[in-house]
């Protein structure tokens, strides 16, 4: 049995800490956030900026596929950061809500595991948090759990035999999200015996 190390959680919550306190600048360089007014339909506009400034829902939104991560990794992510008093989106699994918690969060953390690609769900959040991105500057970082960076990138072991699986009409895109997640700087986490 595979037993995760579990020090990178102490460097993970720190990181997250500081990135919610850099992003708190993004107004300053007139860059448009994420917003809890932007959830329900309003928007504040600050005087000297022709963008408006948004207010987030949470902090971190985790996107994870449950039955490989949730009694080990995730669950032990979800406490470190709560006892950090960092506000993370634990709401019903509804596609809806779950888009919108992407949106109205600060970063999002991808937890890519065995079976993260297996889920329709998780790769359609995915392309939802690398939109968020782009449009909204939103903090993406990846972990790579029990699997390496060039297997999400490369479409390797049972990532590639899930996006052949998948709709026609998604599958291009899921490609390109993974590749452009998997080159994004995060952590790896790998077993040890």
């Amino acid at each position: 049995m595979a037993h995760y190390f579990a020090p990178p959680l102490s460097v993970l919550a720190p990181f997250l800490f500081f990135s919610l306190g850099s992003a708190l600048l993004l107004p300053q360089l007139g860059l448009c956030v994420a917003t809890m007014a932007h959830s329900v339909g309003q928007e504040n506009f600050a005087p000297s900026l022709s963008t408006p400034i948004l207010t987030y829902k949470y902090d971190v939104f985790i996107s994870f596929h449950a039955e490989d991560t949730r009694t080990r990794f995730t669950s032990y992510l979800f406490a470190a950061l709560e006892h950090k008093r960092i506000r993370v989106y634990r709401g019903e699994f509804i596609q809806a809500e779950l888009m919108k918690a992407i949106e109205t969060s600060r970063i999002a953390v991808v937890v890519f595991s065995k079976k993260y690609a297996t889920s329709n769900w998780c790769l359609d959040e995915l392309v939802k948090i690398m939109e968020c991105k782009r449009v909204l500057n939103q903090t993406v970082l990846p972990i790579f759990y029990d699997v390496s960076p060039s297997e999400v990138r490369k479409h390797k072991g049972n990532l590639a035999e899930a996006i052949l699986n998948g709709p026609e009409d998604k599958v291009n895109i899921w490609k390109a999200t993974l590749k452009d997640v998997a080159n994004l700087a995060g952590l790896h986490l790998r077993p040890y015996r």
